[in-house]
């Protein structure tokens, strides 16, 4: 046999091969540790970008934490605020601004940011930039791992007039009211908008968050064409109506007609149900 054929085949596995794979054995099997990342460890900011618009009310958590082990002590984060957005008309930025705390025993802080709807109708977007300068501890922290986590940018999308989250009620007895909340109203014009989630106990049955469409007309009064939403009603009724806005209050008070066609007389019925929207 030949020293070839006879490093052809060993227990149906290539000999050569079987070498090679006791050679790695053997590498490993001297290993006296799995390799582990060294200090020093890092803070950064979680996310790169986050977009909002600037109707959205709820506060907005820009997140910072500390990439390694967590400490037994507080770490403070240090920050600049930069951007083309204006605090104080297009945001606000609570608490301590400039600083911000990783509680010990914790991996994360949050910087919190609210905005400020100053909707008029010019469509554009601005932005906030977050970059961290300094980290205490220093001497177990540095900022960002390489260029990767230091800088954090905030878009504020402008939105329009009506834009936002609202709650909604109306009347259904005397002093009695039905209230629905995270109620979203957005256009993409200014003019015609889109109200979702809008049901405010009009029917027996709950709908998956319905739309209603209405238009702006431009002088505090608002116009609901007539449309069709098949998930609250016949294919033959129909809704319409008319409404207000209140630009002191920026309230959205909605007169709304729902014309049922009867499936045996064939004969109409129209019912005018008044409900208002509430910002958030």
């Amino acid at each position: 046999m030949s020293y070839f054929k006879f490093l052809n085949f060993r227990n149906g596995v290539p000999a050569l091969a079987f070498v090679s794979l006791l050679g790695v054995a053997a590498l490993v099997g001297c290993e006296e540790q799995r390799i582990t990342l060294q200090e020093p460890y890092f803070v950064r900011f979680s996310d790169t970008t986050l977009s909002f618009k600037e109707s959205y009310s709820k506060i907005i958590k820009v997140k910072v934490h500390n990439a390694g082990p967590q400490l037994d002590e507080s770490i403070i984060v240090n920050y600049t605020v930069g951007g083309t957005a204006r605090e104080g008309r297009d945001y606000r930025i609570l608490g301590t601004k400039g600083a911000v705390a990783i509680p010990a025993k914790q991996s994360f802080g949050e910087i919190q940011v609210q905005l400020i709807n100053n909707a008029n109708n010019i469509l554009g977007s601005s932005t906030i930039d977050f970059s961290i300068a300094s980290v205490t501890p220093a001497n177990k922290l540095q900022v960002g791992l390489g260029k990767l986590g230091k800088t954090f940018s905030l878009t504020i999308q402008d939105a329009c007039l009506l834009d936002g989250s609202y709650s909604g009620n109306r009347q259904v007895a005397a002093n009695r009211f039905e209230v629905v909340n995270d109620i979203d109203i957005s256009s993409i014009d200014c003019r015609t908008y889109t109200l979702a989630n809008w049901n405010v106990g009009l029917f027996s049955f709950t709908a998956i968050k319905p739309t209603l469409q209405f238009v702006d007309n431009g002088n505090n009064t608002l116009t609901i064409p007539k449309q069709i939403n098949s998930e609250l009603t016949a294919p033959r009724d129909t809704l319409s109506g008319t409404g207000l806005w209140n630009p002191q209050t920026r309230r959205i008070t909605l007169n709304l007609r729902l014309k049922t066609v009867s499936n045996t007389t064939r004969k109409d019925t129209t019912v005018t149900i008044p409900i208002v929207y509430i910002p958030q």
